[in-house]
């Protein structure tokens, strides 16, 4: 369809209806090859966080001293429907993550029409960067977000005589969450560039509230990990470094509409 075609409120809305039954065929397609292997990605893609020889663990022990011992974890479903739903949750959220590049790409050419030239082109190859911080945020929550958050509360005990037997549920809810949620983390910057570009924010607006940003993530660090120093900080270190460089992008958006301003004047 031509971006130039006038298109009335009824276009638009069966144009959306369209790009959205793509994405539910997408998610659906990717979700089906996922939920196929199920089992092998249960066991050596959540299941093994618990595990003291997965990678993030060795380099911890490795490189900081922080060694992991074998964590006392083990899983039970209470439910009829409980391993079912979360193979099914688990392989629509999986093609969700794994078709977010294309999920995005949808959503982006939808409202890319409405854009004015100088706009789309302030903003060529954003599905490509938006899906790298994306892809970025995900591998950070999974390798380093996610087996601190096992650890702690698998290793954590009141007492020696209570067993931690989690449910696959409770389990799995924190896993995906945790890893998910750091992903859209990880946009930081591409939302305060279009921010930027609709005038809503500012540089200096960013550096100003500078102190109270950072208490900000250290609270969101605290809700995304286990309740310890070492992991909120694990956490925090790359997101202050994503509020900073969405300040460098604001800068340089602003000194782009300087420029173009004084070039048109």
């Amino acid at each position: 369809m031509s971006e130039d075609k006038q298109m009335s409120f009824l276009d638009h809305l069966e144009e959306l209806r369209w790009r959205l039954v793509r994405i539910a065929i997408a998610i659906v397609i990717i979700g089906s090859i996922i939920f196929s292997f199920q089992e092998w990605i249960m066991d050596h893609v959540f299941l093994n966080l618990k595990d003291p020889s997965f990678i993030s663990f060795r380099l911890m022990c490795q490189y900081f001293g922080v060694c992991v011992d074998d964590i006392p974890l083990s899983f039970q479903s209470t439910t009829m429907g409980g391993q079912f739903t979360y193979a099914l949750m688990t392989s629509m959220l999986g093609g969700v993550v794994i078709g977010f590049p294309y999920i995005f790409h949808q959503i982006w050419s939808f409202v890319k029409p409405g854009l004015k030239q100088n706009e789309k082109s302030a903003v060529k190859g954003i599905v490509f960067y938006v899906s790298l911080l994306f892809f970025i945020g995900i591998l950070f929550g999974y390798y380093v977000v996610a087996p601190l958050c096992v650890q702690f509360f698998g290793m954590y005990q009141i007492s020696r005589s209570i067993q931690n037997i989690f449910t696959i549920n409770s389990y799995m809810s924190t896993v995906l969450s945790t890893i998910f949620y750091t992903g859209l983390l990880f946009l930081l910057p591409v939302i305060t560039y279009l921010f930027a570009k609709l005038g809503i924010i500012s540089a200096d607006f960013l550096t100003k509230y500078r102190k109270h940003s950072f208490v900000g993530i250290l609270i969101i660090a605290a809700v995304i990990t286990p309740p310890d120093v070492v992991s909120q900080i694990i956490v925090s270190i790359p997101i202050l470094l994503l509020y900073e460089i969405g300040i460098l992008v604001v800068k340089r958006v602003e000194k782009n509409k300087l420029k173009a301003d004084t070039t048109s004047s």
